[in-house]
This record gives structure tokens, sequence and C-alpha cells, in this order.
């Protein structure tokens, strides 16, 4: 695993671009991460096929990111066309489901629900390679495309780095997730209604469910203890899974050490504790720095890492 042992000396950063006549080490990665993530919905392009058509309601991250638009005369107003037509999306999709309970979200829980799913995605496609391989991905915004009706996304790897030093690979890390997401939290402040440091928080707290999530998955393909929630993750360049509850607590012992504090403008720390049930059993959790509003659709299934939610009814779901 990653994390054993001393690091090694410190070098600089290798670079790897996607080259047209060599295969790319990242689609071997994203081929291993899509089968031990299938709620991931990504497409992978080639780097020589096209890039998904707008016309069929695909936009790029970096339109997503683009400002609106000012009317002849008048000053922009509202989020950009490709985001509003994103959020639309979103919208239609929780509609039926928040009806089913007896709720109306308004337009800013869409938002904070698309943000979300947005964040993590990202999240798992930057920290999955390093995870498994030790190569942290940059994903530009002009290689990631979302489709508006169905929140499905598309992508294109092109580069990576790695990295010999263990501290400096997970600086890069943090360093190429707030890289590609930045733009966005600009243009989804207003449709959210957050401010700066809120945002940041849902970026730290989705990176840290990232990790924990693929841990979990792991151990379960490998045969191992618990149902999925969404959290985990594990290091290791050898087998995947190394038995029942391992790759979980390597999960989280990686995510501490990626969000250990003060690493600005991630807030936060992982910050992971044990919940002990009746039968003695210890289980990972944490608290989310800030809310997704997943309740504000389903009033009565807040997230188990929510604030809202006590370690009383996490022991339950447990």
């Amino acid at each position: 695993m990653i994390f054993s042992g001393p690091p090694l000396p410190v070098a600089g950063p290798v670079t790897a671009p996607c080259a047209a006549t060599a295969a790319n080490p990242l689609e071997a990665d994203y081929r291993q991460l899509l089968e031990l993530c299938p709620v991931l919905r990504v497409r992978l392009l080639a780097a020589d096929e096209p890039a998904p058509s707008r016309a069929q309601g695909w936009y790029s991250a970096a339109e997503l990111a683009s400002p609106p638009e000012p009317g002849p005369g008048l000053p922009a107003a509202g989020p950009g066309g490709a985001l509003a037509a994103a959020l639309a999306g979103e919208a239609a999709r929780i509609a039926p489901v928040a009806a089913a309970h007896g709720t109306a979200p308004r337009p800013h829980v869409a938002a904070s629900r698309l943000l979300h799913h947005y964040l993590w995605s990202v999240c798992v496609l930057i920290a999955g390679p390093w995870l498994l391989a030790r190569r942290v991905p940059s994903i530009d915004g002009a290689n990631l495309w979302m489709h508006a009706p169905t929140g499905e996304l598309a992508l294109r790897p092109r580069a990576h780095v790695t990295l010999p030093g263990e501290d400096e690979l997970r600086a890069e890390l943090r360093s190429a997730v707030v890289t590609h997401v930045e733009p966005l939290l600009a243009a989804f402040a207003a449709p959210t209604r957050r401010g700066t440091r809120a945002l940041w928080g849902m970026v730290t707290d989705d990176l840290a469910s990232a990790i924990w999530y693929l841990g979990k998955q792991m151990d379960a393909r490998a045969g191992g203890s618990g149902a999925v929630d969404a959290g985990a993750g594990a290091v290791g360049s050898g087998p995947v899974g190394a038995g029942a509850g391992r790759a979980e607590d390597a999960a989280v012992a990686a995510a501490g050490a990626v969000l250990p504090g003060h690493t600005d403008p991630l807030l936060g720390a992982a910050d992971f504790r044990r919940l002990h049930g009746e039968d003695g059993r210890g289980h990972h959790t944490r608290t989310r720095l800030g809310c997704c509003l997943y309740y504000a659709v389903e009033p009565d299934r807040a997230c188990i890492t929510c604030p809202r939610t006590g370690d009383e009814e996490r022991l339950r779901r447990l």
C-alpha cells in the first residue's frame, strides 16, 4: 500500500500527456475504476474521438462555468445557458422523487444537488487513479462534459502527474481538484445561494467521501464487510481489497492524510471517527462540513454523514 514505509526522496513532477501514438495509462485506470464504481456514470472517450454533441444536451465543464451573456442593452443575469440547461435537467430529475415525499424543492436545492453530484464524480475521477496507480489526472474543463438531461458525464483522459514523494503526490491531488472545480464554484455560487467557504467545504466533503467510497467498494469487491454508502477509498498498488474492512481502513487513513486540515482553500479535515454498536463492531463515520440538502428532497432520509443525522441513527442504519 502506498502509505506504508517512509516517503521516497522528492523529485520534480513527471507529467505524462496522452500521445496519439501511445496508450494512455489513465485509460486502464479508468476502466478499472468504472468496474469498481458502477454508480459513476461516465463515458470514456478516446483521444481522437469527437466531443459529445451540444445539440444532444452535452456541455463541457468550461461551458458550465462560463458567465451568462447579457442581452441587448441589459446586464447579464442568472446562470449561463449551459448551466441553466444542466440545472433544469437536475430539477426535472429530482421532481418526481420529491413529489413522492410531498416536497417541491426550490431552485437552490436542485443547484446544490447538481453541484454535489458533479463534485463527487470529479473527485472520484481524480482520486481514483491516485488510489489505484499513484497517478494524478489533470482534468481540464474542455475534456469533461455533462449531459444536461441525465447528469451523466463524458471524459477524454489526457495528462497525469506522478511524483515519488507521498506528501507531494497528495498535494498534487488537492491541486488537481482545486484547479478543476474553482471555475465551477464561481458559476454555482448564485444558483446554490452559498458563499465561498460553504462551497469549498462542499468540495472538501466530496473529496473525503470519494476516497472513502472507493475503499468500501474495494472491500465489497473482495467479499469484505458492509453495505456501501457514498464514501470510501483504499490506496494500493497490489491486489484490490485485502480482506474485510482493510481497504476501508486504508481509505480512511488516506483521506485523513490528504485532508489533514489547513489546506486552503479546502476547509477543515477529513476528521473520521469510529462508532461502536452493541455488538462491539466499529464503523467509520464523519460529519460533513456542510449539508448537500438531500433532506429537502426526501425529508426522512438525510445522508448518513449529514450534520442533521445523530450517531444513534447512524448506527441503526449501519
